[in-house]
């Protein structure tokens, strides 16, 4: 029997919260069909706009080239030159993008949930164009979440009963926070490690915290975290923070490396510091998939910005 396709259609992409398993699913196999070479076909061009006001290599570069594969049309935006400057909302920046003709708008902003006002509209306010969150804050960053996915599922062909293990500055991680959820209702077991003021116990419904060497041997995945000092401002953990003393605690050292189970896989959402989350003779080491995750990052994204314009019915898609 032919399997059936389910095709994802969005109006905004913002979140993993409200993914069921077959929406994230088709999104994953949608993906691997984007990187064995599928292309649309667009009867109407697409117009999009990435707004990114925190600083990004990977996501940004990597949106930008989904969409040139897609066949969009990108408008360039750079924050600094912006209105934004001169006090002007997000929403009415937004509204200008609309006004000229946008369609979607890939967004990186510092707030939790920006996009909120951006998609519940009021009475009097009118904003026709797709949101695509590109992370907000320490909230959600949910094509980092399922580029992950992807690369999981690319190499174990399953979710259900896999261990993995989130390591690092986890308060502070909007990838930490998307990946729980989405590990935990693919069926995976979740499990953290890192400085336990870094930790809350917010995240024990999703997971257990475990010490890290304890942790380790027993993974399938293990995925490491970069201390994230920008958002540490009023944190007394950062005055007295050590690379070496935090490496030498929570790293990824040979050591610990080769206690790893060996069909074990190594992930890392980027900017990595080396020596500090992860030796840097690992980095690129057998069982580390970063050079697996960023190429994958293009094809997860060409695959939300399908459902995105699906949902909105552009470039003459239903």
């Amino acid at each position: 029997m032919k399997e059936k396709i389910i095709v994802v259609s969005l109006k905004h992409f913002v979140s993993v919260e409200n993914l069921g398993e077959t929406e994230v699913m088709a999104l994953l196999k949608r993906a691997q069909e984007f990187k064995a070479g599928k292309q649309l076909e667009l009867s109407q061009p697409v117009y999009a706009v990435n707004m990114f006001f925190e600083n990004s290599t990977r996501t940004h570069t990597s949106f930008e080239m989904a969409e040139s594969k897609l066949g969009l049309k990108e408008l360039a935006f750079n924050p600094a030159q912006s209105s934004v400057n001169k006090g002007e909302s997000l929403y009415d920046t937004l509204l200008t993008m609309d006004a000229l003709g946008v369609d979607l708008a890939v967004i990186r902003h510092s707030k939790d949930n920006y996009y909120q006002e951006l998609i519940d509209l009021k009475a009097d306010q009118h904003l026709n164009l797709g949101i695509i969150n590109a992370g907000d804050g320490s909230g959600q960053h949910p094509s980092q979440c399922l580029l992950d996915m992807l690369t999981i599922y690319e190499e174990f062909g399953h979710f259900a009963g896999l261990k993995v293990a989130i390591i690092g500055d986890i308060t502070n991680s909007r990838v930490a926070k998307s990946n729980m959820q989405l590990l935990t209702r693919l069926g995976a077991e979740v499990y953290f490690s890192g400085p336990k003021y870094w930790y809350s116990h917010e995240f024990d419904s999703y997971g257990q915290y475990l010490d890290v060497d304890e942790l380790l041997p027993k993974m399938d995945v293990v995925m490491l975290l970069r201390v994230q000092h920008e958002r540490h401002a009023g944190d007394q953990n950062e005055a007295g923070f050590s690379a070496a003393a935090y490496h030498e605690k929570y790293g990824l050292n040979q050591a610990r490396y080769a206690k790893l189970k060996p069909q074990a896989i190594i992930m890392h959402p980027g900017p990595i510091n080396r020596d500090v989350e992860w030796a840097s003779e690992l980095v690129e080491a057998d069982k580390s998939r970063f050079y697996q995750q960023m190429q994958n990052g293009v094809f997860i994204r060409m695959a939300m910005i399908e459902a995105v314009m699906r949902g909105r019915k552009l470039g003459g898609l239903n």
